[in-house]
Protein backbone atom coordinates (compact mmCIF):
# COMPACT_ATOMS: atom_id res chain seq x y z
CA UNK A 1 0.00 0.00 0.00
CA UNK A 2 1.32 3.49 -0.82
CA UNK A 3 2.01 6.12 1.85
CA UNK A 4 -0.99 8.20 0.72
CA UNK A 5 -3.76 8.68 3.24
CA UNK A 6 -6.78 6.48 2.86
CA UNK A 7 -10.00 8.31 2.06
CA UNK A 8 -12.40 5.42 2.64
CA UNK A 9 -12.35 2.26 4.75
CA UNK A 10 -15.21 -0.24 4.56
CA UNK A 11 -16.26 -2.45 7.46
CA UNK A 12 -18.57 -5.41 6.85
CA UNK A 13 -19.77 -8.13 9.22
CA UNK A 14 -17.92 -11.43 9.05
CA UNK A 15 -20.28 -14.13 7.73
CA UNK A 16 -21.70 -16.10 10.65
CA UNK A 17 -20.10 -13.78 13.25
CA UNK A 18 -22.14 -10.56 13.64
CA UNK A 19 -19.81 -9.16 16.32
CA UNK A 20 -16.75 -9.57 14.10
CA UNK A 21 -16.00 -7.93 10.81
CA UNK A 22 -13.73 -7.44 7.87
CA UNK A 23 -12.10 -4.04 7.51
CA UNK A 24 -11.16 -3.26 3.91
CA UNK A 25 -8.53 -0.52 3.61
CA UNK A 26 -7.00 -0.17 0.18
CA UNK A 27 -5.51 -3.58 -0.62
CA UNK A 28 -5.61 -4.75 3.01
CA UNK A 29 -8.41 -6.93 4.39
CA UNK A 30 -8.15 -7.06 8.17
CA UNK A 31 -10.15 -8.90 10.81
CA UNK A 32 -11.87 -6.62 13.34
CA UNK A 33 -14.11 -6.79 16.37
CA UNK A 34 -17.50 -5.08 16.31
CA UNK A 35 -20.14 -4.39 18.94
CA UNK A 36 -21.74 -7.27 20.81
CA UNK A 37 -25.05 -6.14 19.28
CA UNK A 38 -23.67 -6.42 15.75
CA UNK A 39 -24.26 -3.61 13.26
CA UNK A 40 -27.37 -1.52 13.91
CA UNK A 41 -29.17 1.19 11.94
CA UNK A 42 -30.81 2.49 15.15
CA UNK A 43 -27.93 3.07 17.58
CA UNK A 44 -28.96 3.67 21.22
CA UNK A 45 -26.83 4.22 24.31
CA UNK A 46 -25.88 0.89 25.87
CA UNK A 47 -27.19 -1.37 23.07
CA UNK A 48 -23.72 -2.69 22.21
CA UNK A 49 -24.30 -2.02 18.52
CA UNK A 50 -21.85 -0.65 15.99
CA UNK A 51 -23.64 2.09 14.04
CA UNK A 52 -24.49 1.48 10.38
CA UNK A 53 -23.15 4.76 9.04
CA UNK A 54 -20.17 6.73 7.73
CA UNK A 55 -17.83 8.12 10.42
CA UNK A 56 -14.88 10.41 9.82
CA UNK A 57 -11.79 9.95 11.97
CA UNK A 58 -11.45 13.12 14.06
CA UNK A 59 -8.34 12.64 16.24
CA UNK A 60 -6.90 10.04 18.55
CA UNK A 61 -5.12 9.30 21.79
CA UNK A 62 -2.00 7.25 22.38
CA UNK A 63 -0.43 5.98 25.57
CA UNK A 64 3.00 7.59 26.01
CA UNK A 65 4.38 4.51 27.80
CA UNK A 66 3.50 2.09 24.96
CA UNK A 67 4.97 1.57 21.52
CA UNK A 68 2.48 3.14 19.14
CA UNK A 69 3.23 3.93 15.54
CA UNK A 70 2.54 7.46 14.51
CA UNK A 71 0.66 9.06 11.71
CA UNK A 72 1.62 12.28 9.98
CA UNK A 73 -1.88 13.44 9.15
CA UNK A 74 -4.09 12.41 12.09
CA UNK A 75 -3.64 14.22 15.39
CA UNK A 76 -2.77 11.76 18.18
CA UNK A 77 -2.92 13.40 21.61
CA UNK A 78 -1.02 12.00 24.55
CA UNK A 79 -3.38 9.97 26.75
CA UNK A 80 -3.27 10.95 30.42
CA UNK A 81 -4.08 8.83 33.44
CA UNK A 82 -6.99 11.09 34.35
CA UNK A 83 -8.67 11.03 30.92
CA UNK A 84 -12.22 9.72 30.79
CA UNK A 85 -15.20 9.83 28.40
CA UNK A 86 -18.69 10.70 29.69
CA UNK A 87 -21.46 8.18 28.84
CA UNK A 88 -24.44 9.68 30.70
CA UNK A 89 -27.02 10.99 28.23
CA UNK A 90 -28.34 13.85 30.35
CA UNK A 91 -24.91 15.08 31.51
CA UNK A 92 -23.64 18.32 29.95
CA UNK A 93 -20.45 16.49 28.90
CA UNK A 94 -22.20 13.50 27.32
CA UNK A 95 -19.98 11.91 24.67
CA UNK A 96 -17.05 14.17 25.49
CA UNK A 97 -13.66 13.74 27.10
CA UNK A 98 -13.67 14.49 30.83
CA UNK A 99 -11.10 14.50 33.64
CA UNK A 100 -11.54 11.78 36.24
CA UNK A 101 -12.61 11.43 38.90
CA UNK A 102 -15.87 12.62 37.31
CA UNK A 103 -19.28 12.64 38.98
CA UNK A 104 -21.25 10.96 36.19
CA UNK A 105 -20.63 7.48 34.75
CA UNK A 106 -17.69 7.49 32.37
CA UNK A 107 -15.29 5.33 30.42
CA UNK A 108 -11.75 5.26 31.86
CA UNK A 109 -9.38 5.85 28.96
CA UNK A 110 -6.14 4.68 30.67
CA UNK A 111 -6.90 0.96 30.76
CA UNK A 112 -5.10 -2.06 32.16
CA UNK A 113 -6.22 -4.21 29.21
CA UNK A 114 -4.42 -1.95 26.67
CA UNK A 115 -7.48 -1.49 24.43
CA UNK A 116 -6.99 2.27 24.31
CA UNK A 117 -3.20 2.33 23.86
CA UNK A 118 -4.30 3.75 20.54
CA UNK A 119 -7.84 5.10 20.48
CA UNK A 120 -9.27 7.15 17.62
CA UNK A 121 -12.41 9.23 18.06
CA UNK A 122 -14.89 8.87 15.21
CA UNK A 123 -17.57 11.48 14.53
CA UNK A 124 -20.49 9.44 15.84
CA UNK A 125 -22.90 11.66 17.81
CA UNK A 126 -20.26 14.37 18.34
CA UNK A 127 -21.77 17.45 16.59
CA UNK A 128 -24.62 17.72 17.19
CA UNK A 129 -24.89 15.40 20.19
CA UNK A 130 -28.23 13.73 20.78
CA UNK A 131 -29.23 12.15 24.08
CA UNK A 132 -29.25 8.35 24.13
CA UNK A 133 -27.79 8.00 20.59
CA UNK A 134 -24.54 6.41 21.79
CA UNK A 135 -21.22 7.57 23.16
CA UNK A 136 -17.57 6.55 23.05
CA UNK A 137 -17.73 4.96 19.58
CA UNK A 138 -14.00 4.58 19.00
CA UNK A 139 -11.57 2.85 16.66
CA UNK A 140 -9.19 1.05 19.04
CA UNK A 141 -7.27 -2.14 19.78
CA UNK A 142 -9.00 -5.52 19.93
CA UNK A 143 -9.01 -8.05 22.72
CA UNK A 144 -7.46 -11.47 22.03
CA UNK A 145 -9.86 -13.54 19.94
CA UNK A 146 -11.62 -10.39 18.68
CA UNK A 147 -14.25 -10.60 21.40
CA UNK A 148 -17.08 -8.05 21.01
CA UNK A 149 -16.80 -4.37 21.84
CA UNK A 150 -19.53 -2.13 23.25
CA UNK A 151 -20.10 -0.70 19.75
CA UNK A 152 -16.60 0.28 18.65
CA UNK A 153 -14.45 -1.08 15.84
CA UNK A 154 -11.25 -2.77 17.04
CA UNK A 155 -8.12 -4.15 15.34
CA UNK A 156 -5.17 -6.18 16.56
CA UNK A 157 -2.15 -4.09 17.59
CA UNK A 158 -0.16 -5.34 14.57
CA UNK A 159 -2.94 -4.43 12.12
CA UNK A 160 -3.51 -1.03 13.75
CA UNK A 161 0.22 -0.30 13.46
CA UNK A 162 0.10 -1.25 9.75
CA UNK A 163 -2.91 0.99 9.17
CA UNK A 164 -1.98 4.07 11.26
CA UNK A 165 0.46 5.66 8.75
CA UNK A 166 -2.36 5.71 6.17
CA UNK A 167 -5.00 7.43 8.35
CA UNK A 168 -5.88 11.11 8.36
CA UNK A 169 -8.67 13.38 9.58
CA UNK A 170 -10.12 12.95 6.07
CA UNK A 171 -10.44 9.16 6.39
CA UNK A 172 -14.02 7.90 6.56
CA UNK A 173 -15.02 4.51 7.92
CA UNK A 174 -18.14 3.23 6.22
CA UNK A 175 -19.94 0.51 8.18
CA UNK A 176 -22.03 -1.69 5.88
CA UNK A 177 -24.25 -4.74 6.28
Amino acid sequence: MSRRSLKLIDVRPRPGHPSQGQLIAGNMILRCALGKGGITAFKREGDGGTPLTRMRLLYGFKRPDKKVRGTRTLLLKVLRRDDGWCEVSDDRNYNRKVRIPYGASHETMWRKDDLYDICIVMDWNIRPRHRCKGSAIFFHLARPGYTPTEGCIALSRADMNRLLPHLSDQTVIRVLR
